[in-house]
C-alpha cells in the first residue's frame, strides 16, 4: 500500500548525474519553495519508462507553470540514467535510488520484476510545499502509466 493522502512525505537526499557531475537532491529543499512531483518508473532504457519521461520532458513546462519540480526516481545508478537521459532527451530530473530505500519508503517497491529483482513500481506522488502527500497513485501494473490529469489536477488545487 503507498504512501496514502494526508501522510507526511519522507524526505530523501539522492543522487543526480549532471554535466557538472555527481550532485545531491534532497526533496526537503523544495518545501516552502515549491510542490514536487515524483514519478517512480521500474527501469531506464525500457520501452514504457522512456515513452513516460519523454511524455513528460515534451510538457514539462505545464508542471512548472503549476509551480512543481517533477523528478523521475528509479533504482538504475546515476550514470545509467545520465545516459539513458542523453540518447532520449530527457529533460526532467533523474534521482537514483540504488539502494532502494526511497521506493521503500514510499512503499512502492516491487519485490520482482520478470526474474529482474526489486525495482520501483510505477508510481506519481504530489507532495505539497509542506512536505504533505497530495497525491498518491501507483499503477496496476508496471506496464501502465500514471493518471498524469489527476497528478495536474492535484498541482492546480495546491497552486
Amino acid at each position: 500500500m503507498a504512501l496514502s493522502v494526508g501522510s507526511k512525505a519522507p524526505d530523501f537526499s539522492l543522487k543526480t548525474k549532471n554535466a557538472s557531475g555527481l550532485a545531491d537532491v534532497k526533496l526537503s529543499d523544495n518545501f516552502g519553495k515549491k510542490n514536487s512531483v515524483l514519478l517512480f518508473y521500474p527501469l531506464a532504457f525500457t520501452g514504457v519508462c522512456t515513452q513516460e519521461m519523454c511524455d513528460i520532458t515534451t510538457g514539462l513546462n505545464a508542471y512548472k507553470s503549476l509551480g512543481a519540480e517533477v523528478y523521475g526516481i528509479s533504482v538504475d545508478s546515476p550514470f545509467a540514467q545520465e545516459a539513458w537521459a542523453q540518447k532520449e532527451k530527457i529533460g526532467i530530473t533523474l534521482l537514483s535510488d540504488l539502494n532502494k530505500k526511497v521506493a521503500k519508503d514510499y512503499d512502492v517497491l516491487l519485490s520482482d520484476l520478470i526474474g529482474l529483482g526489486s525495482v520501483s513500481a510505477r508510481a506519481a506522488f504530489v507532495v505539497d510545499k509542506q512536505g504533505v502527500v497530495q497525491y498518491s497513485e501507483v499503477t496496476p501494473t508496471p506496464k501502465e502509466l500514471p493518471n498524469f490529469g489527476a497528478v495536474k489536477a492535484a498541482l492546480e488545487k495546491i497552486k
